[in-house]
């Protein structure tokens, strides 16, 4: 019984400051930001600094916006990603789109490594300002906001 006294706050403590350094160290980092003219479409490379994967929850776009249609692309630095307002098209069916509760985002993936990368893809029906990133890694939620100025 005296044991556990002693075992349970220690136990706290270490949780408590692990909590502490991943909420002041997040591992998403940004990268490419790349847009189309009208600004309807967007691409956000994203890489994982963390030591395990990550999640993204959701994306919302200028004033918490659901954006038409929001994907995840998966490539390599050789090819890079596309921006396009039109997943199905010919040239778009050459990059690979997925639905982005589906990927996680692999844990040390660096954008200074040629690895495989990740872009956030977003279509709009009118320009993009901001682009509003919620993601989970070790089971604590996190927002991040791109800006997306001219």
């Amino acid at each position: 019984m005296k044991k556990l006294w002693l075992i349970a706050p220690i136990l706290i403590i270490i949780i408590a400051i692990i909590y502490s350094f991943v909420k002041l160290n997040p591992p998403l980092e940004i990268g490419t930001l790349a847009a189309g003219k009208d600004q309807k479409s967007v691409v956000v490379g994203i890489g994982n600094n963390g030591f395990r994967k990550l999640k993204i929850l959701n994306v919302f776009v200028n004033n918490d916006e659901k954006p038409l249609k929001a994907k995840v692309q998966v490539s390599d630095n050789l090819k890079g990603f596309i921006i396009t307002d039109d997943y199905n098209n010919e040239e778009s069916k050459k990059y690979v789109f997925k639905n982005i509760e589906s990927v996680p985002i692999k844990a040390g993936i660096s954008l200074d490594k040629k690895d495989e990368i990740y872009g956030v893809s977003i279509i709009h029906n009118k320009a993009i300002h901001k682009v509003h990133i919620k993601y989970s890694y070790l089971g604590i939620s996190f927002a991040k906001t791109v800006p997306f100025d001219k």
